[in-house]
């Protein structure tokens, strides 16, 4: 495909190119994450889940919808090509909220940037993660007063962990004050072919375990907290401020998905989702 790269940052609201260096890697994923909500409503709504870059850009940036890592990243690595910052796809197992070891169905960008590789990810719809130095013990803060820090060495591979606010996660944060260090997903360097991309969308899509079958999830970042609605209970944390609750009207959750993440869906629509009776 060509990519359209003023459609692109015309749909994250950029007004630049960002450059080519490590301020435009976190310029170009804070907008993107800002922008573009993570969501799996196609899922539960019976549609197949595509990775292409033709498909990924015609949902995401043409039909201003949001998606999963997959498709996140996907769009994502070809703006980064765009701006002429060379990465690659890499896959991850997300542990946050495991109870055993899941399969490979993350995927983040690896990125050389300045000299040095950045992993960094629009597609991790618990929290907000800054891009990080590849390196072991490397640390980040992000806006909504999270720290994040990187290991190497775990026997899964790289171990990226979080310590922050419950109130800035999709609910599996944990209570209280916060969790301490808590592991957000494994990764490794290995190759990444676009087939294994296939198949851990179509896993994520289709085991019926899957969180992404089991629930109806949208998240997004907020510039100083984060709002996520997963089934029928919203939060959402802007700075000091903390709103919760459970939503009982389709009407009021088809309104909330429109005006906070931007995702437009029809009356119909909302009641195939299955969320009421």
């Amino acid at each position: 495909m060509s990519f359209d790269l003023a459609a692109y940052l015309d749909r994250i609201a950029l007004k630049a190119v960002p450059e080519a260096n490590v301020d435009g890697l976190a310029v170009l994923q804070r907008a993107h994450r800002l922008a573009i909500p993570f969501e799996n409503l196609d899922v539960r709504l019976g549609r197949p889940i595509r990775t292409d870059s033709d498909a990924v850009f015609a949902k995401l940036v043409t039909a201003r919808r949001g998606g999963f890592c997959f498709e996140q990243n996907r769009l994502f690595l070809d703006a980064l090509a765009a701006i002429g910052l060379p990465a690659r796809a890499l896959l991850g197992r997300v542990l946050l909220g495991a109870e055993a070891v899941p399969p490979r169905t993350h995927t983040l960008a690896l990125v050389e940037a300045g000299g040095q590789a950045w992993i960094a990810d629009v597609g991790f719809g618990g929290s907000y993660s800054p891009p990080m130095p590849l390196v072991d013990g490397a640390t980040a803060d992000a806006p909504d007063g999270a720290r994040w820090r990187l290991e190497a060495g775990d026997a899964l591979g790289w171990l990226l962990l979080r310590d922050g606010p419950a109130a800035s996660t999709d609910g599996r944060g944990g209570g209280g004050g916060g969790p301490g260090w808590q592991p957000q997903y494994a990764f490794t360097l290995d190759p990444v072919h676009d087939a294994d991309c296939v198949m851990g969308a179509h896993f994520a899509a289709t085991y019926p375990d899957s969180r992404f079958v089991r629930h109806a999830i949208a998240s997004l970042p907020l510039p100083t907290g984060f709002a996520s609605l997963v089934d029928r209970d919203y939060r959402r944390r802007s700075g000091d401020q903390i709103a919760e609750g459970t939503i009982d009207d389709p009407r009021v959750y088809r309104i909330r998905l429109g005006l906070l993440f931007g995702i437009q869906l029809s009356a119909e629509e909302v009641a195939a989702i299955g969320l009421f009776d």
